[in-house]
């Protein structure tokens, strides 16, 4: 999220006072400058920027803790994890020999030595060049998918092997549960045997092109963790890639991939690009496959680098894609989908704004409806300079639609927020201001404890009338500014979910930035939390984000999704409110009596029955920590899942299935989504109780 330019000017006054490296330079170094060798060693750059990231995170970074033995232990349960979190291929006996290093690293990591995080990993690359050789081996033989045995999914709480015979019975019921996968998906026995045998190699491959570059970013990713989960670190490779995602230029899907383990998950969706606008894939899906056009082969990419995924997801505009998905959640071995996407360009009008009149009869009386979709907080700056009184933003776009359908009208309007991930803070502010007359709307505290108020400066409110704000647990950053701020101000009656709860600031510099001198070499960016969100309230919006006044079914929990999932994620706490006004617009007594005929609904309503029970069965999936390795139970258990799946409504397609137009009216029972039907009863039900 970007901050006014007038709260970022306040930012620089922290230059003046730069850490030693900026002024006196780095200490001479000798490493190894060639990747050649079998085992992997840093380069001379390497340990120049360790030595700057620990220090700009030392001296710039929102959380203020220093690296010393505590973060250290932690720096070395990152990197382990991040190299083996499904712990197949580290040892009992290797874990225990890297507990020298936990309480080392931060001394290390201040001096540039990076031998020990090389160790480690040459002795991970050693161990999974043993287990896809045992793979290959094994991987050509038949398997007997008559026997009665099982397979556990979740390793989390698991001990590592103790031997390499205990190892080898862990890849034989891994292998045996991917060819399983197989056959249950039509497979025979040769097919399988060649899928198994090219993943392998593929993966073995991939293993082998591993270098120094790699393992660095992977370390100090490790390190940035542990300050909090929003600082990373870019190698230079990375960081054009990212700032080429930042242009939304590229013809693709418009998603952001990144490396998690053997498997490369969904990190971003870009409003407007054809994977955000398919409805159908979320953030921590992992890609397992991929097939391009219609008919080509579905190619098995678990193992692959996320680069080269992200090499064969991108393609011309108008092609189509087919990808393969593990769900979110869903631990290795579960059931996958496919989705089909075409490739295209950022459709920028499509991530705009869009609006959809709903008419609804209730007690004889019809209410006619807005609904606003806010995919993002847009901001178009080239169109600012040029067109200042009318450019190209959310807020613009937004007083535009409710003007629309004012005409048309409708008394009453949703603001849909869900899955919208934030962006622009200046854009929270002013589309706040639509509603509120004035104040503060948003406060934040930076690292010194300096807080700033920023408020919606024009007193007026362009719009009076009724209003819901609707919010999932994807709604982030400043959707919850938004949400909160109505909240807090009794304006607006908020449904949906608990919010993602991200409630900080960062900031993206290259590491060339912090050097006095100009380098030949080529260094990586580094993006770290500079300041906090706080409600006018005083509440922190991290982790708690915005609890809405009325509750709907919930697919995901905070545990699992959101900012309390992250172990390192700053704090909650709170600062004293600002001074604000509310508005009362909203009070105990409305809230309790729609509060009332929600839950009614909740037993009644045969859509919102459905939802709930593809909810429970979308949690148990979930919760299934083991699977069965016996063919025939496994081939009933998915004619039962197809059985149920064809007789209900899933929740990937509610969610993205009505034809947003404001040309278009629609009735209730147009809607398929079961949750903005239900948003729009409420708001009616809201219209109704302020004029009794």
């Amino acid at each position: 999220m970007s901050l006014k330019p007038r709260v970022v000017m306040k930012l620089f006054s922290k230059i003046l006072f730069l850490p030693a490296f900026l002024i006196l330079g780095f200490p001479k170094v000798v490493a190894a400058q060639s990747d050649t060798a079998i085992y992997l060693q840093p380069k001379a750059e390497h340990i120049k920027e360790a030595i700057m990231v620990t220090q700009i995170l030392d001296y710039f970074h929102y959380r203020e803790i220093d690296l010393n033995d505590s973060l250290s232990s932690v720096i070395l349960d990152n990197y382990v994890e991040s190299l083996d979190g499904n712990k197949n291929y580290f040892l009992a006996s290797d874990i225990k020999s890297f507990q020298k290093y936990r309480f080392a690293f931060d001394d290390d990591l201040k001096k540039g030595n990076l031998v020990p995080a090389f160790y480690i990993f040459n002795i991970y690359k050693k161990r999974v060049e043993e287990r896809l050789n045992y793979t290959l081996k094994i991987a050509a033989q038949p398997f007997d998918f008559s026997k009665n045995e099982s397979f556990e999914l979740d390793r989390e709480q698991a001990p590592y092997p103790q031997t390499q015979a205990e190892q080898d019975e862990l890849w034989r019921k891994i292998i045996k549960s991917q060819a399983l996968t197989s056959k249950l998906g039509g497979s025979d026995d040769v097919k399988i045997a060649e899928l198994l045998k090219t993943r392998y190699e593929r993966f073995k491959g991939n293993v082998d092109k591993y270098n120094s570059n790699d393992v660095f970013e992977i370390l100090m990713n490790s390190v940035t963790e542990a300050f909090d989960p929003h600082t990373n670190y870019f190698s230079p490779r990375n960081a054009e890639d990212f700032q080429r995602e930042s242009t939304k230029t590229m013809e693709g899907i418009g998603a952001t991939l990144q490396q998690d383990n053997d498997f490369t998950k969904i990190v971003e969706l870009r409003p407007g690009g054809p994977a955000f606008l398919s409805g159908q894939i979320n953030l921590d899906d992992r890609v397992v496959g991929i097939a391009q056009g219609a008919e080509g082969e579905m190619v098995d990419v678990v193992g692959w680098r996320s680069d080269e995924v992200a090499g064969q997801i991108r393609g011309a505009k108008g092609t189509l894609v087919r990808l393969e998905l593990l769900p979110a959640g869903r631990e290795p071995g579960s059931e996958t989908k496919i989705v089909n996407i075409v490739r295209d360009k950022i459709k920028y009008d499509e991530a705009r704004a869009k609006s959809q009149v709903v008419e609804y009869e209730d007690n004889g009386r019809t209410y006619k409806l807005g609904i606003i979709t806010v995919p993002d907080f847009y901001l178009d700056a080239d169109d600012m300079q040029k067109n200042p009184e009318n450019y190209i933003s959310s807020t613009n776009d937004v007083k535009r639609l409710i003007k629309e359908l004012q005409d048309q009208g409708v008394e009453g309007f949703t603001i849909d927020l869900r899955n919208n991930g934030g962006g622009a803070l200046y854009e929270a502010i002013n589309l706040s201001g639509l509603f509120l007359p004035g104040g503060p709307v948003v406060q934040v505290k930076y690292q010194n404890g300096r807080i700033t108020k920023e408020d919606d400066e024009d007193k007026s409110m362009f719009y009076t009338g009724p209003l819901s704000v609707m919010i999932n647990r994807f709604s982030a950053s400043a959707s919850e500014i938004f949400a909160g701020a109505l909240q807090d101000y009794k304006r607006a009656v908020i449904v949906g979910e608990q919010t993602y709860g991200k409630g900080t600031v960062q900031n993206v510099r290259g590491l060339n930035d912090f050097l006095r001198e100009p380098t030949k070499d080529e260094l990586g960016l580094i993006k770290y939390t500079i300041a906090k969100f706080y409600r006018v309230s005083g509440s922190s919006t991290q982790h708690l984000g915005v609890s809405p006044d009325i509750s709907f079914p919930f697919a995901f929990s905070a545990a699992e999704f959101g900012e309390s999932s992250k172990p390192s994620a700053l704090p909650w706490d709170k600062i004293p409110a600002a001074q604000f006004t509310p508005l009362n617009y909203v009070d105990g007594q409305l809230i309790s009596k729609l509060r009332q005929t929600h839950e009614q609904r909740l037993k009644t309503e045969q859509s919102l029955l459905d939802y709930q029970y593809d909810i429970n069965e979308l949690n148990s999936a979930r919760a299934q920590t083991s699977i069965s390795l016996n063919f025939d139970i496994r081939k009933k258990e998915q004619d039962d899942r197809e059985k149920k799946r064809a007789a209900r409504v899933k929740i990937g397609d509610s969610l993205k299935d009505i034809e947003l137009s404001k040309q278009v009216n629609h009735s209730l029972d147009d809607l398929k989504d079961p949750l903005l039907k239900e948003s729009i009863v409420l708001l009616a039900e809201q219209i109704a109780a302020r004029k009794s």
